[in-house]
Parts: structure tokens; C-alpha cells; sequence
């Protein structure tokens, strides 16, 4: 009998193991569709999409199906095959809710995909009444999917549809409110991106209305695109050169304070005569080299800015490039999360200390809800404990989030089972607020424990880990006016303590 439960046991976890290497990656069908879709075999690449469409329904793997079906609805409506690809559509509509209705959840994201489609054909049918009825229908769908992404993409999409129908004001409208949005948030390349598809898409249907109004507008949007990067690195710039001089002019009356002490000792020094010239020369020697530290100073601080912005530039020069590679390739994902971590750091080094706002938050909800995060992450056996009151205290919860859940990720890959995983929140002062995150891990060598929060010390494999990590954490916490360190006197693991100075 225990033999057939064994049997069973292992034929139950062998499907497992083969769902979910299906589902990590595209079936066979999808790579052979593609394979022809960029042939430019349309009929071929058309019935294996829709093949790979039935199979992922088939499977419950509703996400890559959508993707099948819309591309091969694409694929009818380019030879005016619109009744085909309707029915199509009809078919991925019906695969979603039937998903919806097995998981319980809605899925407006992917119905906003099937709904695009539709819009689509209407588009190329030249049925601008339809068409309308799709865009509020996406509109609906973005709404219900709260998703940044695909409010942009309907904003788009609305454009498109304007000046396709030779409404240019309201295109003009729409396209500037989509602008105006990702301008505030400074992604210019992006924007530059949807100016270059609009052209581009004018040009393949022959619009020559679309292509003259995107492009005059794109000329007049790059000039202004041009003067705001302008101030914006200007704006840095400037704030660079005023804090040096902040500091300059300090040190300049520190220095003052200095002279005139050595102005009074050599009045003084007059009265001996037999000490004034060993005097005046250990004071001179101190001048010169007061003068000396000043210039180094200046110098290194000069450094230090340029080093900064230099590492930035190279970041977001080599950013564009990163995302054209195929993230999916772990060497190509390091790159781009090591380049992420260099911007990151680059833009904390420069922010000004205690420049973040702070907000009311309550304590022991938001520790809870970080240690959910890491609650499917950890070996078998780990407990997990949360001690802190049911208070309210002023934080600022991105950051505090962002340090805690690094630290208890680490405790989580580092601790094995039966071992324990604690977040404690303590008030230590009327002003003063500490997290501790401690673990029953295997602890970090004495030796190393003052390099972990140092930066680019070592030469490391970018697929294991850049070491940013910490670095980042720490340059957080001086943001907030506090610090982060290893509480040396705990042996038994590990123990971060996060103190907070409001």
C-alpha cells in the first residue's frame, strides 16, 4: 500500500515540475508562430498562433493565450480578413471569463488587449463610430486594472484615433495631457518613442494628415524637450556649485577664526623675544597648511560631484542600449539591475540630508505586512515574528520599506530551516525611532563586517549579487536622518539596527 501512495506522490510531483516549466516558458507552437510572423509567412504564422492560443486555453494558461490570439487577429485584419478575426476575438473574450470565473478575480488588463484588437479592425474599416465605442470600452478597462501602463497605451491609442479621423484638436489634446504626464516624470525618450510610432504608423497607412501634424508637433515638443533637459542639468549644476560655495564659505570662517587666534599669540609672542621666531614659524608652517587642507577639500568635493554625475551619465547612457537586450537572459538582468543600483546610489550621494517628508503610518500594520512579503521565501520551519506596538509614528515609508525588506530578504535566503526571522519596532526617545531586523542565519564574517555598506570594493559576478544593496540602505537612512549598522554583541545570526531621528 505505502509503495502505491509513493508511486503517486512522485507522478503527482513530476506534473508539477513539468506545469511549471511549461509555464516559464513559450510552448513549442508559440516559438514556431513567431518563427514564421517574422518570416512574413501570414497564413502559416496565423494558424499556429491560433493553435498555441487553443492549447494555452486549453492548459489554464490564459496570460501567453491572449498574446497568441491577439497576434493572430492581427494577422487576419492585415489581409481584411475582419470577420475571422472578430470571431477570434469572440473566442479570447469567452477563454478570459471562463478564467475569471474558475480564479474568481477579474482580468480587465487582458480584456483591454482583446478590446484593442477590436479597435484595430475598426480603425482599418474606417468605422469611426465603433471604433469610439471601443476607446470607451478600453477607457473602462484601464480604470478597473489601475495599471500606469495601460492608461498611457489608451492615451495613445486615443491619439491614434483622432487624428485618424481628422479630429486634430481633440488629438492634440489628448496626446498633450499624455506629453504633459510623462514630461512631469522626465521620461523624454518615451515620449520621443510614441512621436516616432505615430510617424511611423501614419506613414504605413498611407495618413498623410497624421504624419504632418505629428511631425510638426514633434519638432516644436524636441525644442522644448531640449531647453528642459537644459535646466534640468543647469538647475543641478547650479545647486552643486551653491553647496560648494556653502561650504567654502564656512571653511573661509572657520578660517578667519583661526588667523585671528595666530594674529593674538604673535602679539602675544612679542613679549618673548626669545620664543618669537620658533613662534613664527610653527604658525607660519600652520597657515600654509591650513590653506593646503582648504584647497584639497575643495578639490575633493569638486571630485566628488563630478565622479557622481559621471557615473550617472555613463548609467543612463548605457540604459537605453540594456533595455534593447533581452532581460530574460541572466547576465542581460544583472546588467540592467547593476545600472538601476548605480543610478539609485548616484542620485542618493546627491540628494541634500533630511530632504524626505514623513508621514503618520501605523506601526504594526506596516511591519506585518513586510513580514507576508518574505512569508513564502523562507526554508520550512522558519518562524516569523513581528514585535512591535499598535502605535502610529512619523516615517518615510518608501525608504523604511526598501531597507527592511532588503535586510529580511537576506534573512530569509541566509537562515535554514527551524530557524528564527524577528521584526522588532522600538521607541527609544521622544525624537528617536528603531527597526531591527535579526535572523538565526549563519551571521557575517567579523573580518567583513565593516566593508558590507562600502560600495565597489570588490570585483564580483553581477549574476550572484552587485553588493549595491546595503550601500543603498545605508545612504537612505542618513536621508532620514539616521543610520543603519550590525549590532556587533549578537552571535547567534545577524541583527540590523535601524535607528530613525524625527
Amino acid at each position: 500500500m505505502s509503495k502505491k501512495v509513493l508511486i503517486l506522490f512522485l507522478g503527482m510531483l513530476f506534473s508539477c515540475v513539468i506545469t511549471y516549466a511549461q509555464e516559464g516558458q513559450k510552448s513549442s507552437l508559440h516559438q514556431r508562430a513567431e518563427t514564421e510572423d517574422a518570416n512574413n509567412n501570414i497564413a502559416a504564422a496565423r494558424s499556429l498562433y491560433i493553435r498555441a492560443f487553443d492549447d494555452y486555453a486549453t492548459r489554464g494558461q490564459i496570460e501567453p493565450g491572449v498574446e497568441c490570439g491577439a497576434k493572430a487577429t492581427a494577422l487576419y485584419y492585415k489581409e481584411n480578413y475582419f470577420k475571422e478575426g472578430f470571431e477570434l476575438l469572440r473566442r479570447v473574450d469567452q477563454a478570459i471569463t471562463a478564467e475569471e470565473q474558475k480564479g474568481g478575480s477579474l482580468k480587465p488588463a487582458l480584456h483591454y488587449q482583446v478590446t484593442k484588437e477590436r479597435l484595430q479592425m475598426y480603425m482599418k474599416m474606417r468605422n469611426s463610430a465603433r471604433a469610439l465605442e471601443q476607446i470607451n470600452t478600453m477607457d473602462s478597462q484601464a480604470k478597473a486594472a489601475n495599471d500606469e501602463n495601460l492608461k498611457n497605451d489608451l492615451l495613445y491609442n486615443k491619439a491614434i484615433y483622432y487624428y485618424s479621423f481628422g479630429q486634430v484638436s481633440q488629438g492634440d489634446a489628448v496626446f498633450k495631457e499624455m506629453a504633459d504626464k510623462l514630461t512631469a516624470q522626465k521620461e523624454y525618450d518615451k515620449i520621443d518613442e510614441v512621436y516616432q510610432t505615430l510617424i511611423a504608423n501614419g506613414r504605413k497607412s498611407n495618413n498623410a494628415n497624421l504624419v504632418a501634424q505629428t511631425y510638426s508637433n514633434y519638432i516644436i515638443w524636441k525644442d522644448s524637450a531640449n531647453a528642459m533637459k537644459l535646466a534640468d542639468e543647469t538647475g543641478a549644476l547650479k545647486q552643486q556649485i551653491a553647496d560648494n560655495e556653502a561650504i567654502i564659505a564656512e571653511k573661509d570662517s572657520s578660517l578667519g577664526t583661526r588667523q585671528m587666534i595666530i594674529i593674538g599669540l604673535c602679539v602675544l609672542a612679542a613679549a618673548l623675544a626669545a620664543a618669537l621666531i620658533i613662534g613664527a614659524i610653527v604658525l607660519l608652517r600652520y597657515i600654509f597648511v591650513t590653506r593646503k587642507q582648504k584647497k584639497a577639500i575643495k578639490l575633493a568635493e569638486e571630485n566628488n560631484a563630478l565622479k557622481a554625475k559621471f557615473i550617472s551619465n555613463i548609467s543612463a547612457q548605457l540604459d537605453p542600449t540594456l533595455q534593447k537586450l533581452d532581460s530574460r537572459i541572466p547576465e542581460v538582468q544583472a546588467l540592467l539591475t547593476f545600472s538601476d543600483h548605480i543610478q539609485t546610489l548616484s542620485e542618493l550621494e546627491n540628494m541634500p540630508d533630511n530632504s524626505v517628508e514623513l508621514e503618520d503610518t501605523p506601526i504594526q500594520q506596516f511591519c506585518e505586512e513586510l513580514m507576508d512579503e518574505i512569508r513564502d521565501k523562507v526554508e520550512p520551519e522558519v518562524t516569523l515574528m513581528v514585535n512591535a506596538p499598535k502605535m502610529n509614528a512619523k516615517i518615510h515609508k518608501e525608504y523604511v520599506s526598501h531597507i527592511l525588506l532588503h535586510l529580511l530578504y537576506n534573512a530569509a535566503e541566509y537562515t535554514p530551516a527551524g530557524g528564527n526571522i524577528w521584526l522588532d519596532f522600538k521607541k527609544r526617545g521622544a525624537h528617536v525611532q528603531q527597526f531591527v531586523v535579526a535572523d538565526t542565519g549563519c551571521g557575517i564574517p567579523e573580518e567583513k563586517i565593516e566593508d558590507v555598506f562600502k560600495p565597489f570594493l570588490e570585483i564580483k559576478d553581477l549574476t550572484t549579487g552587485d553588493g549595491l544593496g546595503l550601500p543603498i540602505c545605508k545612504e537612505m537612512a542618513k536621508k532620514m536622518n539616521g543610520d543603519l549598522e550590525i549590532d556587533p554583541k549578537f552571535t547567534k545570526g545577524t541583527r540590523f539596527v535601524l535607528d530613525l531621528h524625527t
